[in-house]
């Protein structure tokens, strides 16, 4: 999104969508309704710029639970009602977003085994994957190479703000 944005203004072409980076809710405000707000302001802050859409990579609040399920099964759950399984994706559909598509890796993470071992707090006697707490996906660990490596998938979605 950056390197995107940048090369638009040394062009000279005027911006026509927003681009959330993250949203981040500290745990004492969850479940408070508070995430509705923070998305309804970001879709507001585009609109008032007269931006036509609102992007944002969203990270599924839920996937962690459910780390070796594949992200595009876990993201056609739904609840009873039809809605999306994940409550932070559903939040952004509630609102009116479109999935556009999986981002299989938005975010990768690597380092020694040792780095690893002091991140999660667990120790990982054999190459192979692993499940961490609060991952969304296995960390891959190489003995061998003395490599972990995370790649954590996200999801794009679109908020229309005006009509194209």
């Amino acid at each position: 999104m950056f390197s995107k944005a940048i090369a638009d203004a040394d062009a000279g072409r005027v911006p026509t969508v927003a681009a959330a980076l993250g949203i981040t809710m500290a745990a004492e405000g969850r479940g408070r309704g508070l995430s509705h707000l923070l998305l309804r302001g970001l879709r507001e802050a585009a609109a008032s710029h007269h931006l036509a859409d609102l992007v944002a990579p969203v990270r599924p609040s839920r996937k962690a639970a459910y780390p070796i399920t594949p992200i595009d099964r876990y993201l056609a759950w739904t609840t009873p009602d039809g809605r999306p399984f994940d409550p932070w994706v559903r939040v952004h559909v509630d609102l009116g977003g479109e999935v556009l598509a999986i981002c299989t890796e938005s975010t990768v993470i690597t380092g020694a085994v040792a780095q690893w071992e002091e991140w999660t707090q667990m120790r990982f006697p054999d190459s192979g994957p692993y499940v961490v707490p609060g991952a969304l996906v296995p960390v891959e660990i190489d003995r061998d190479r003395d490599q972990g490596r995370y790649v954590e998938p996200n999801v794009w979605v679109r908020h229309r703000i005006r009509k194209p």
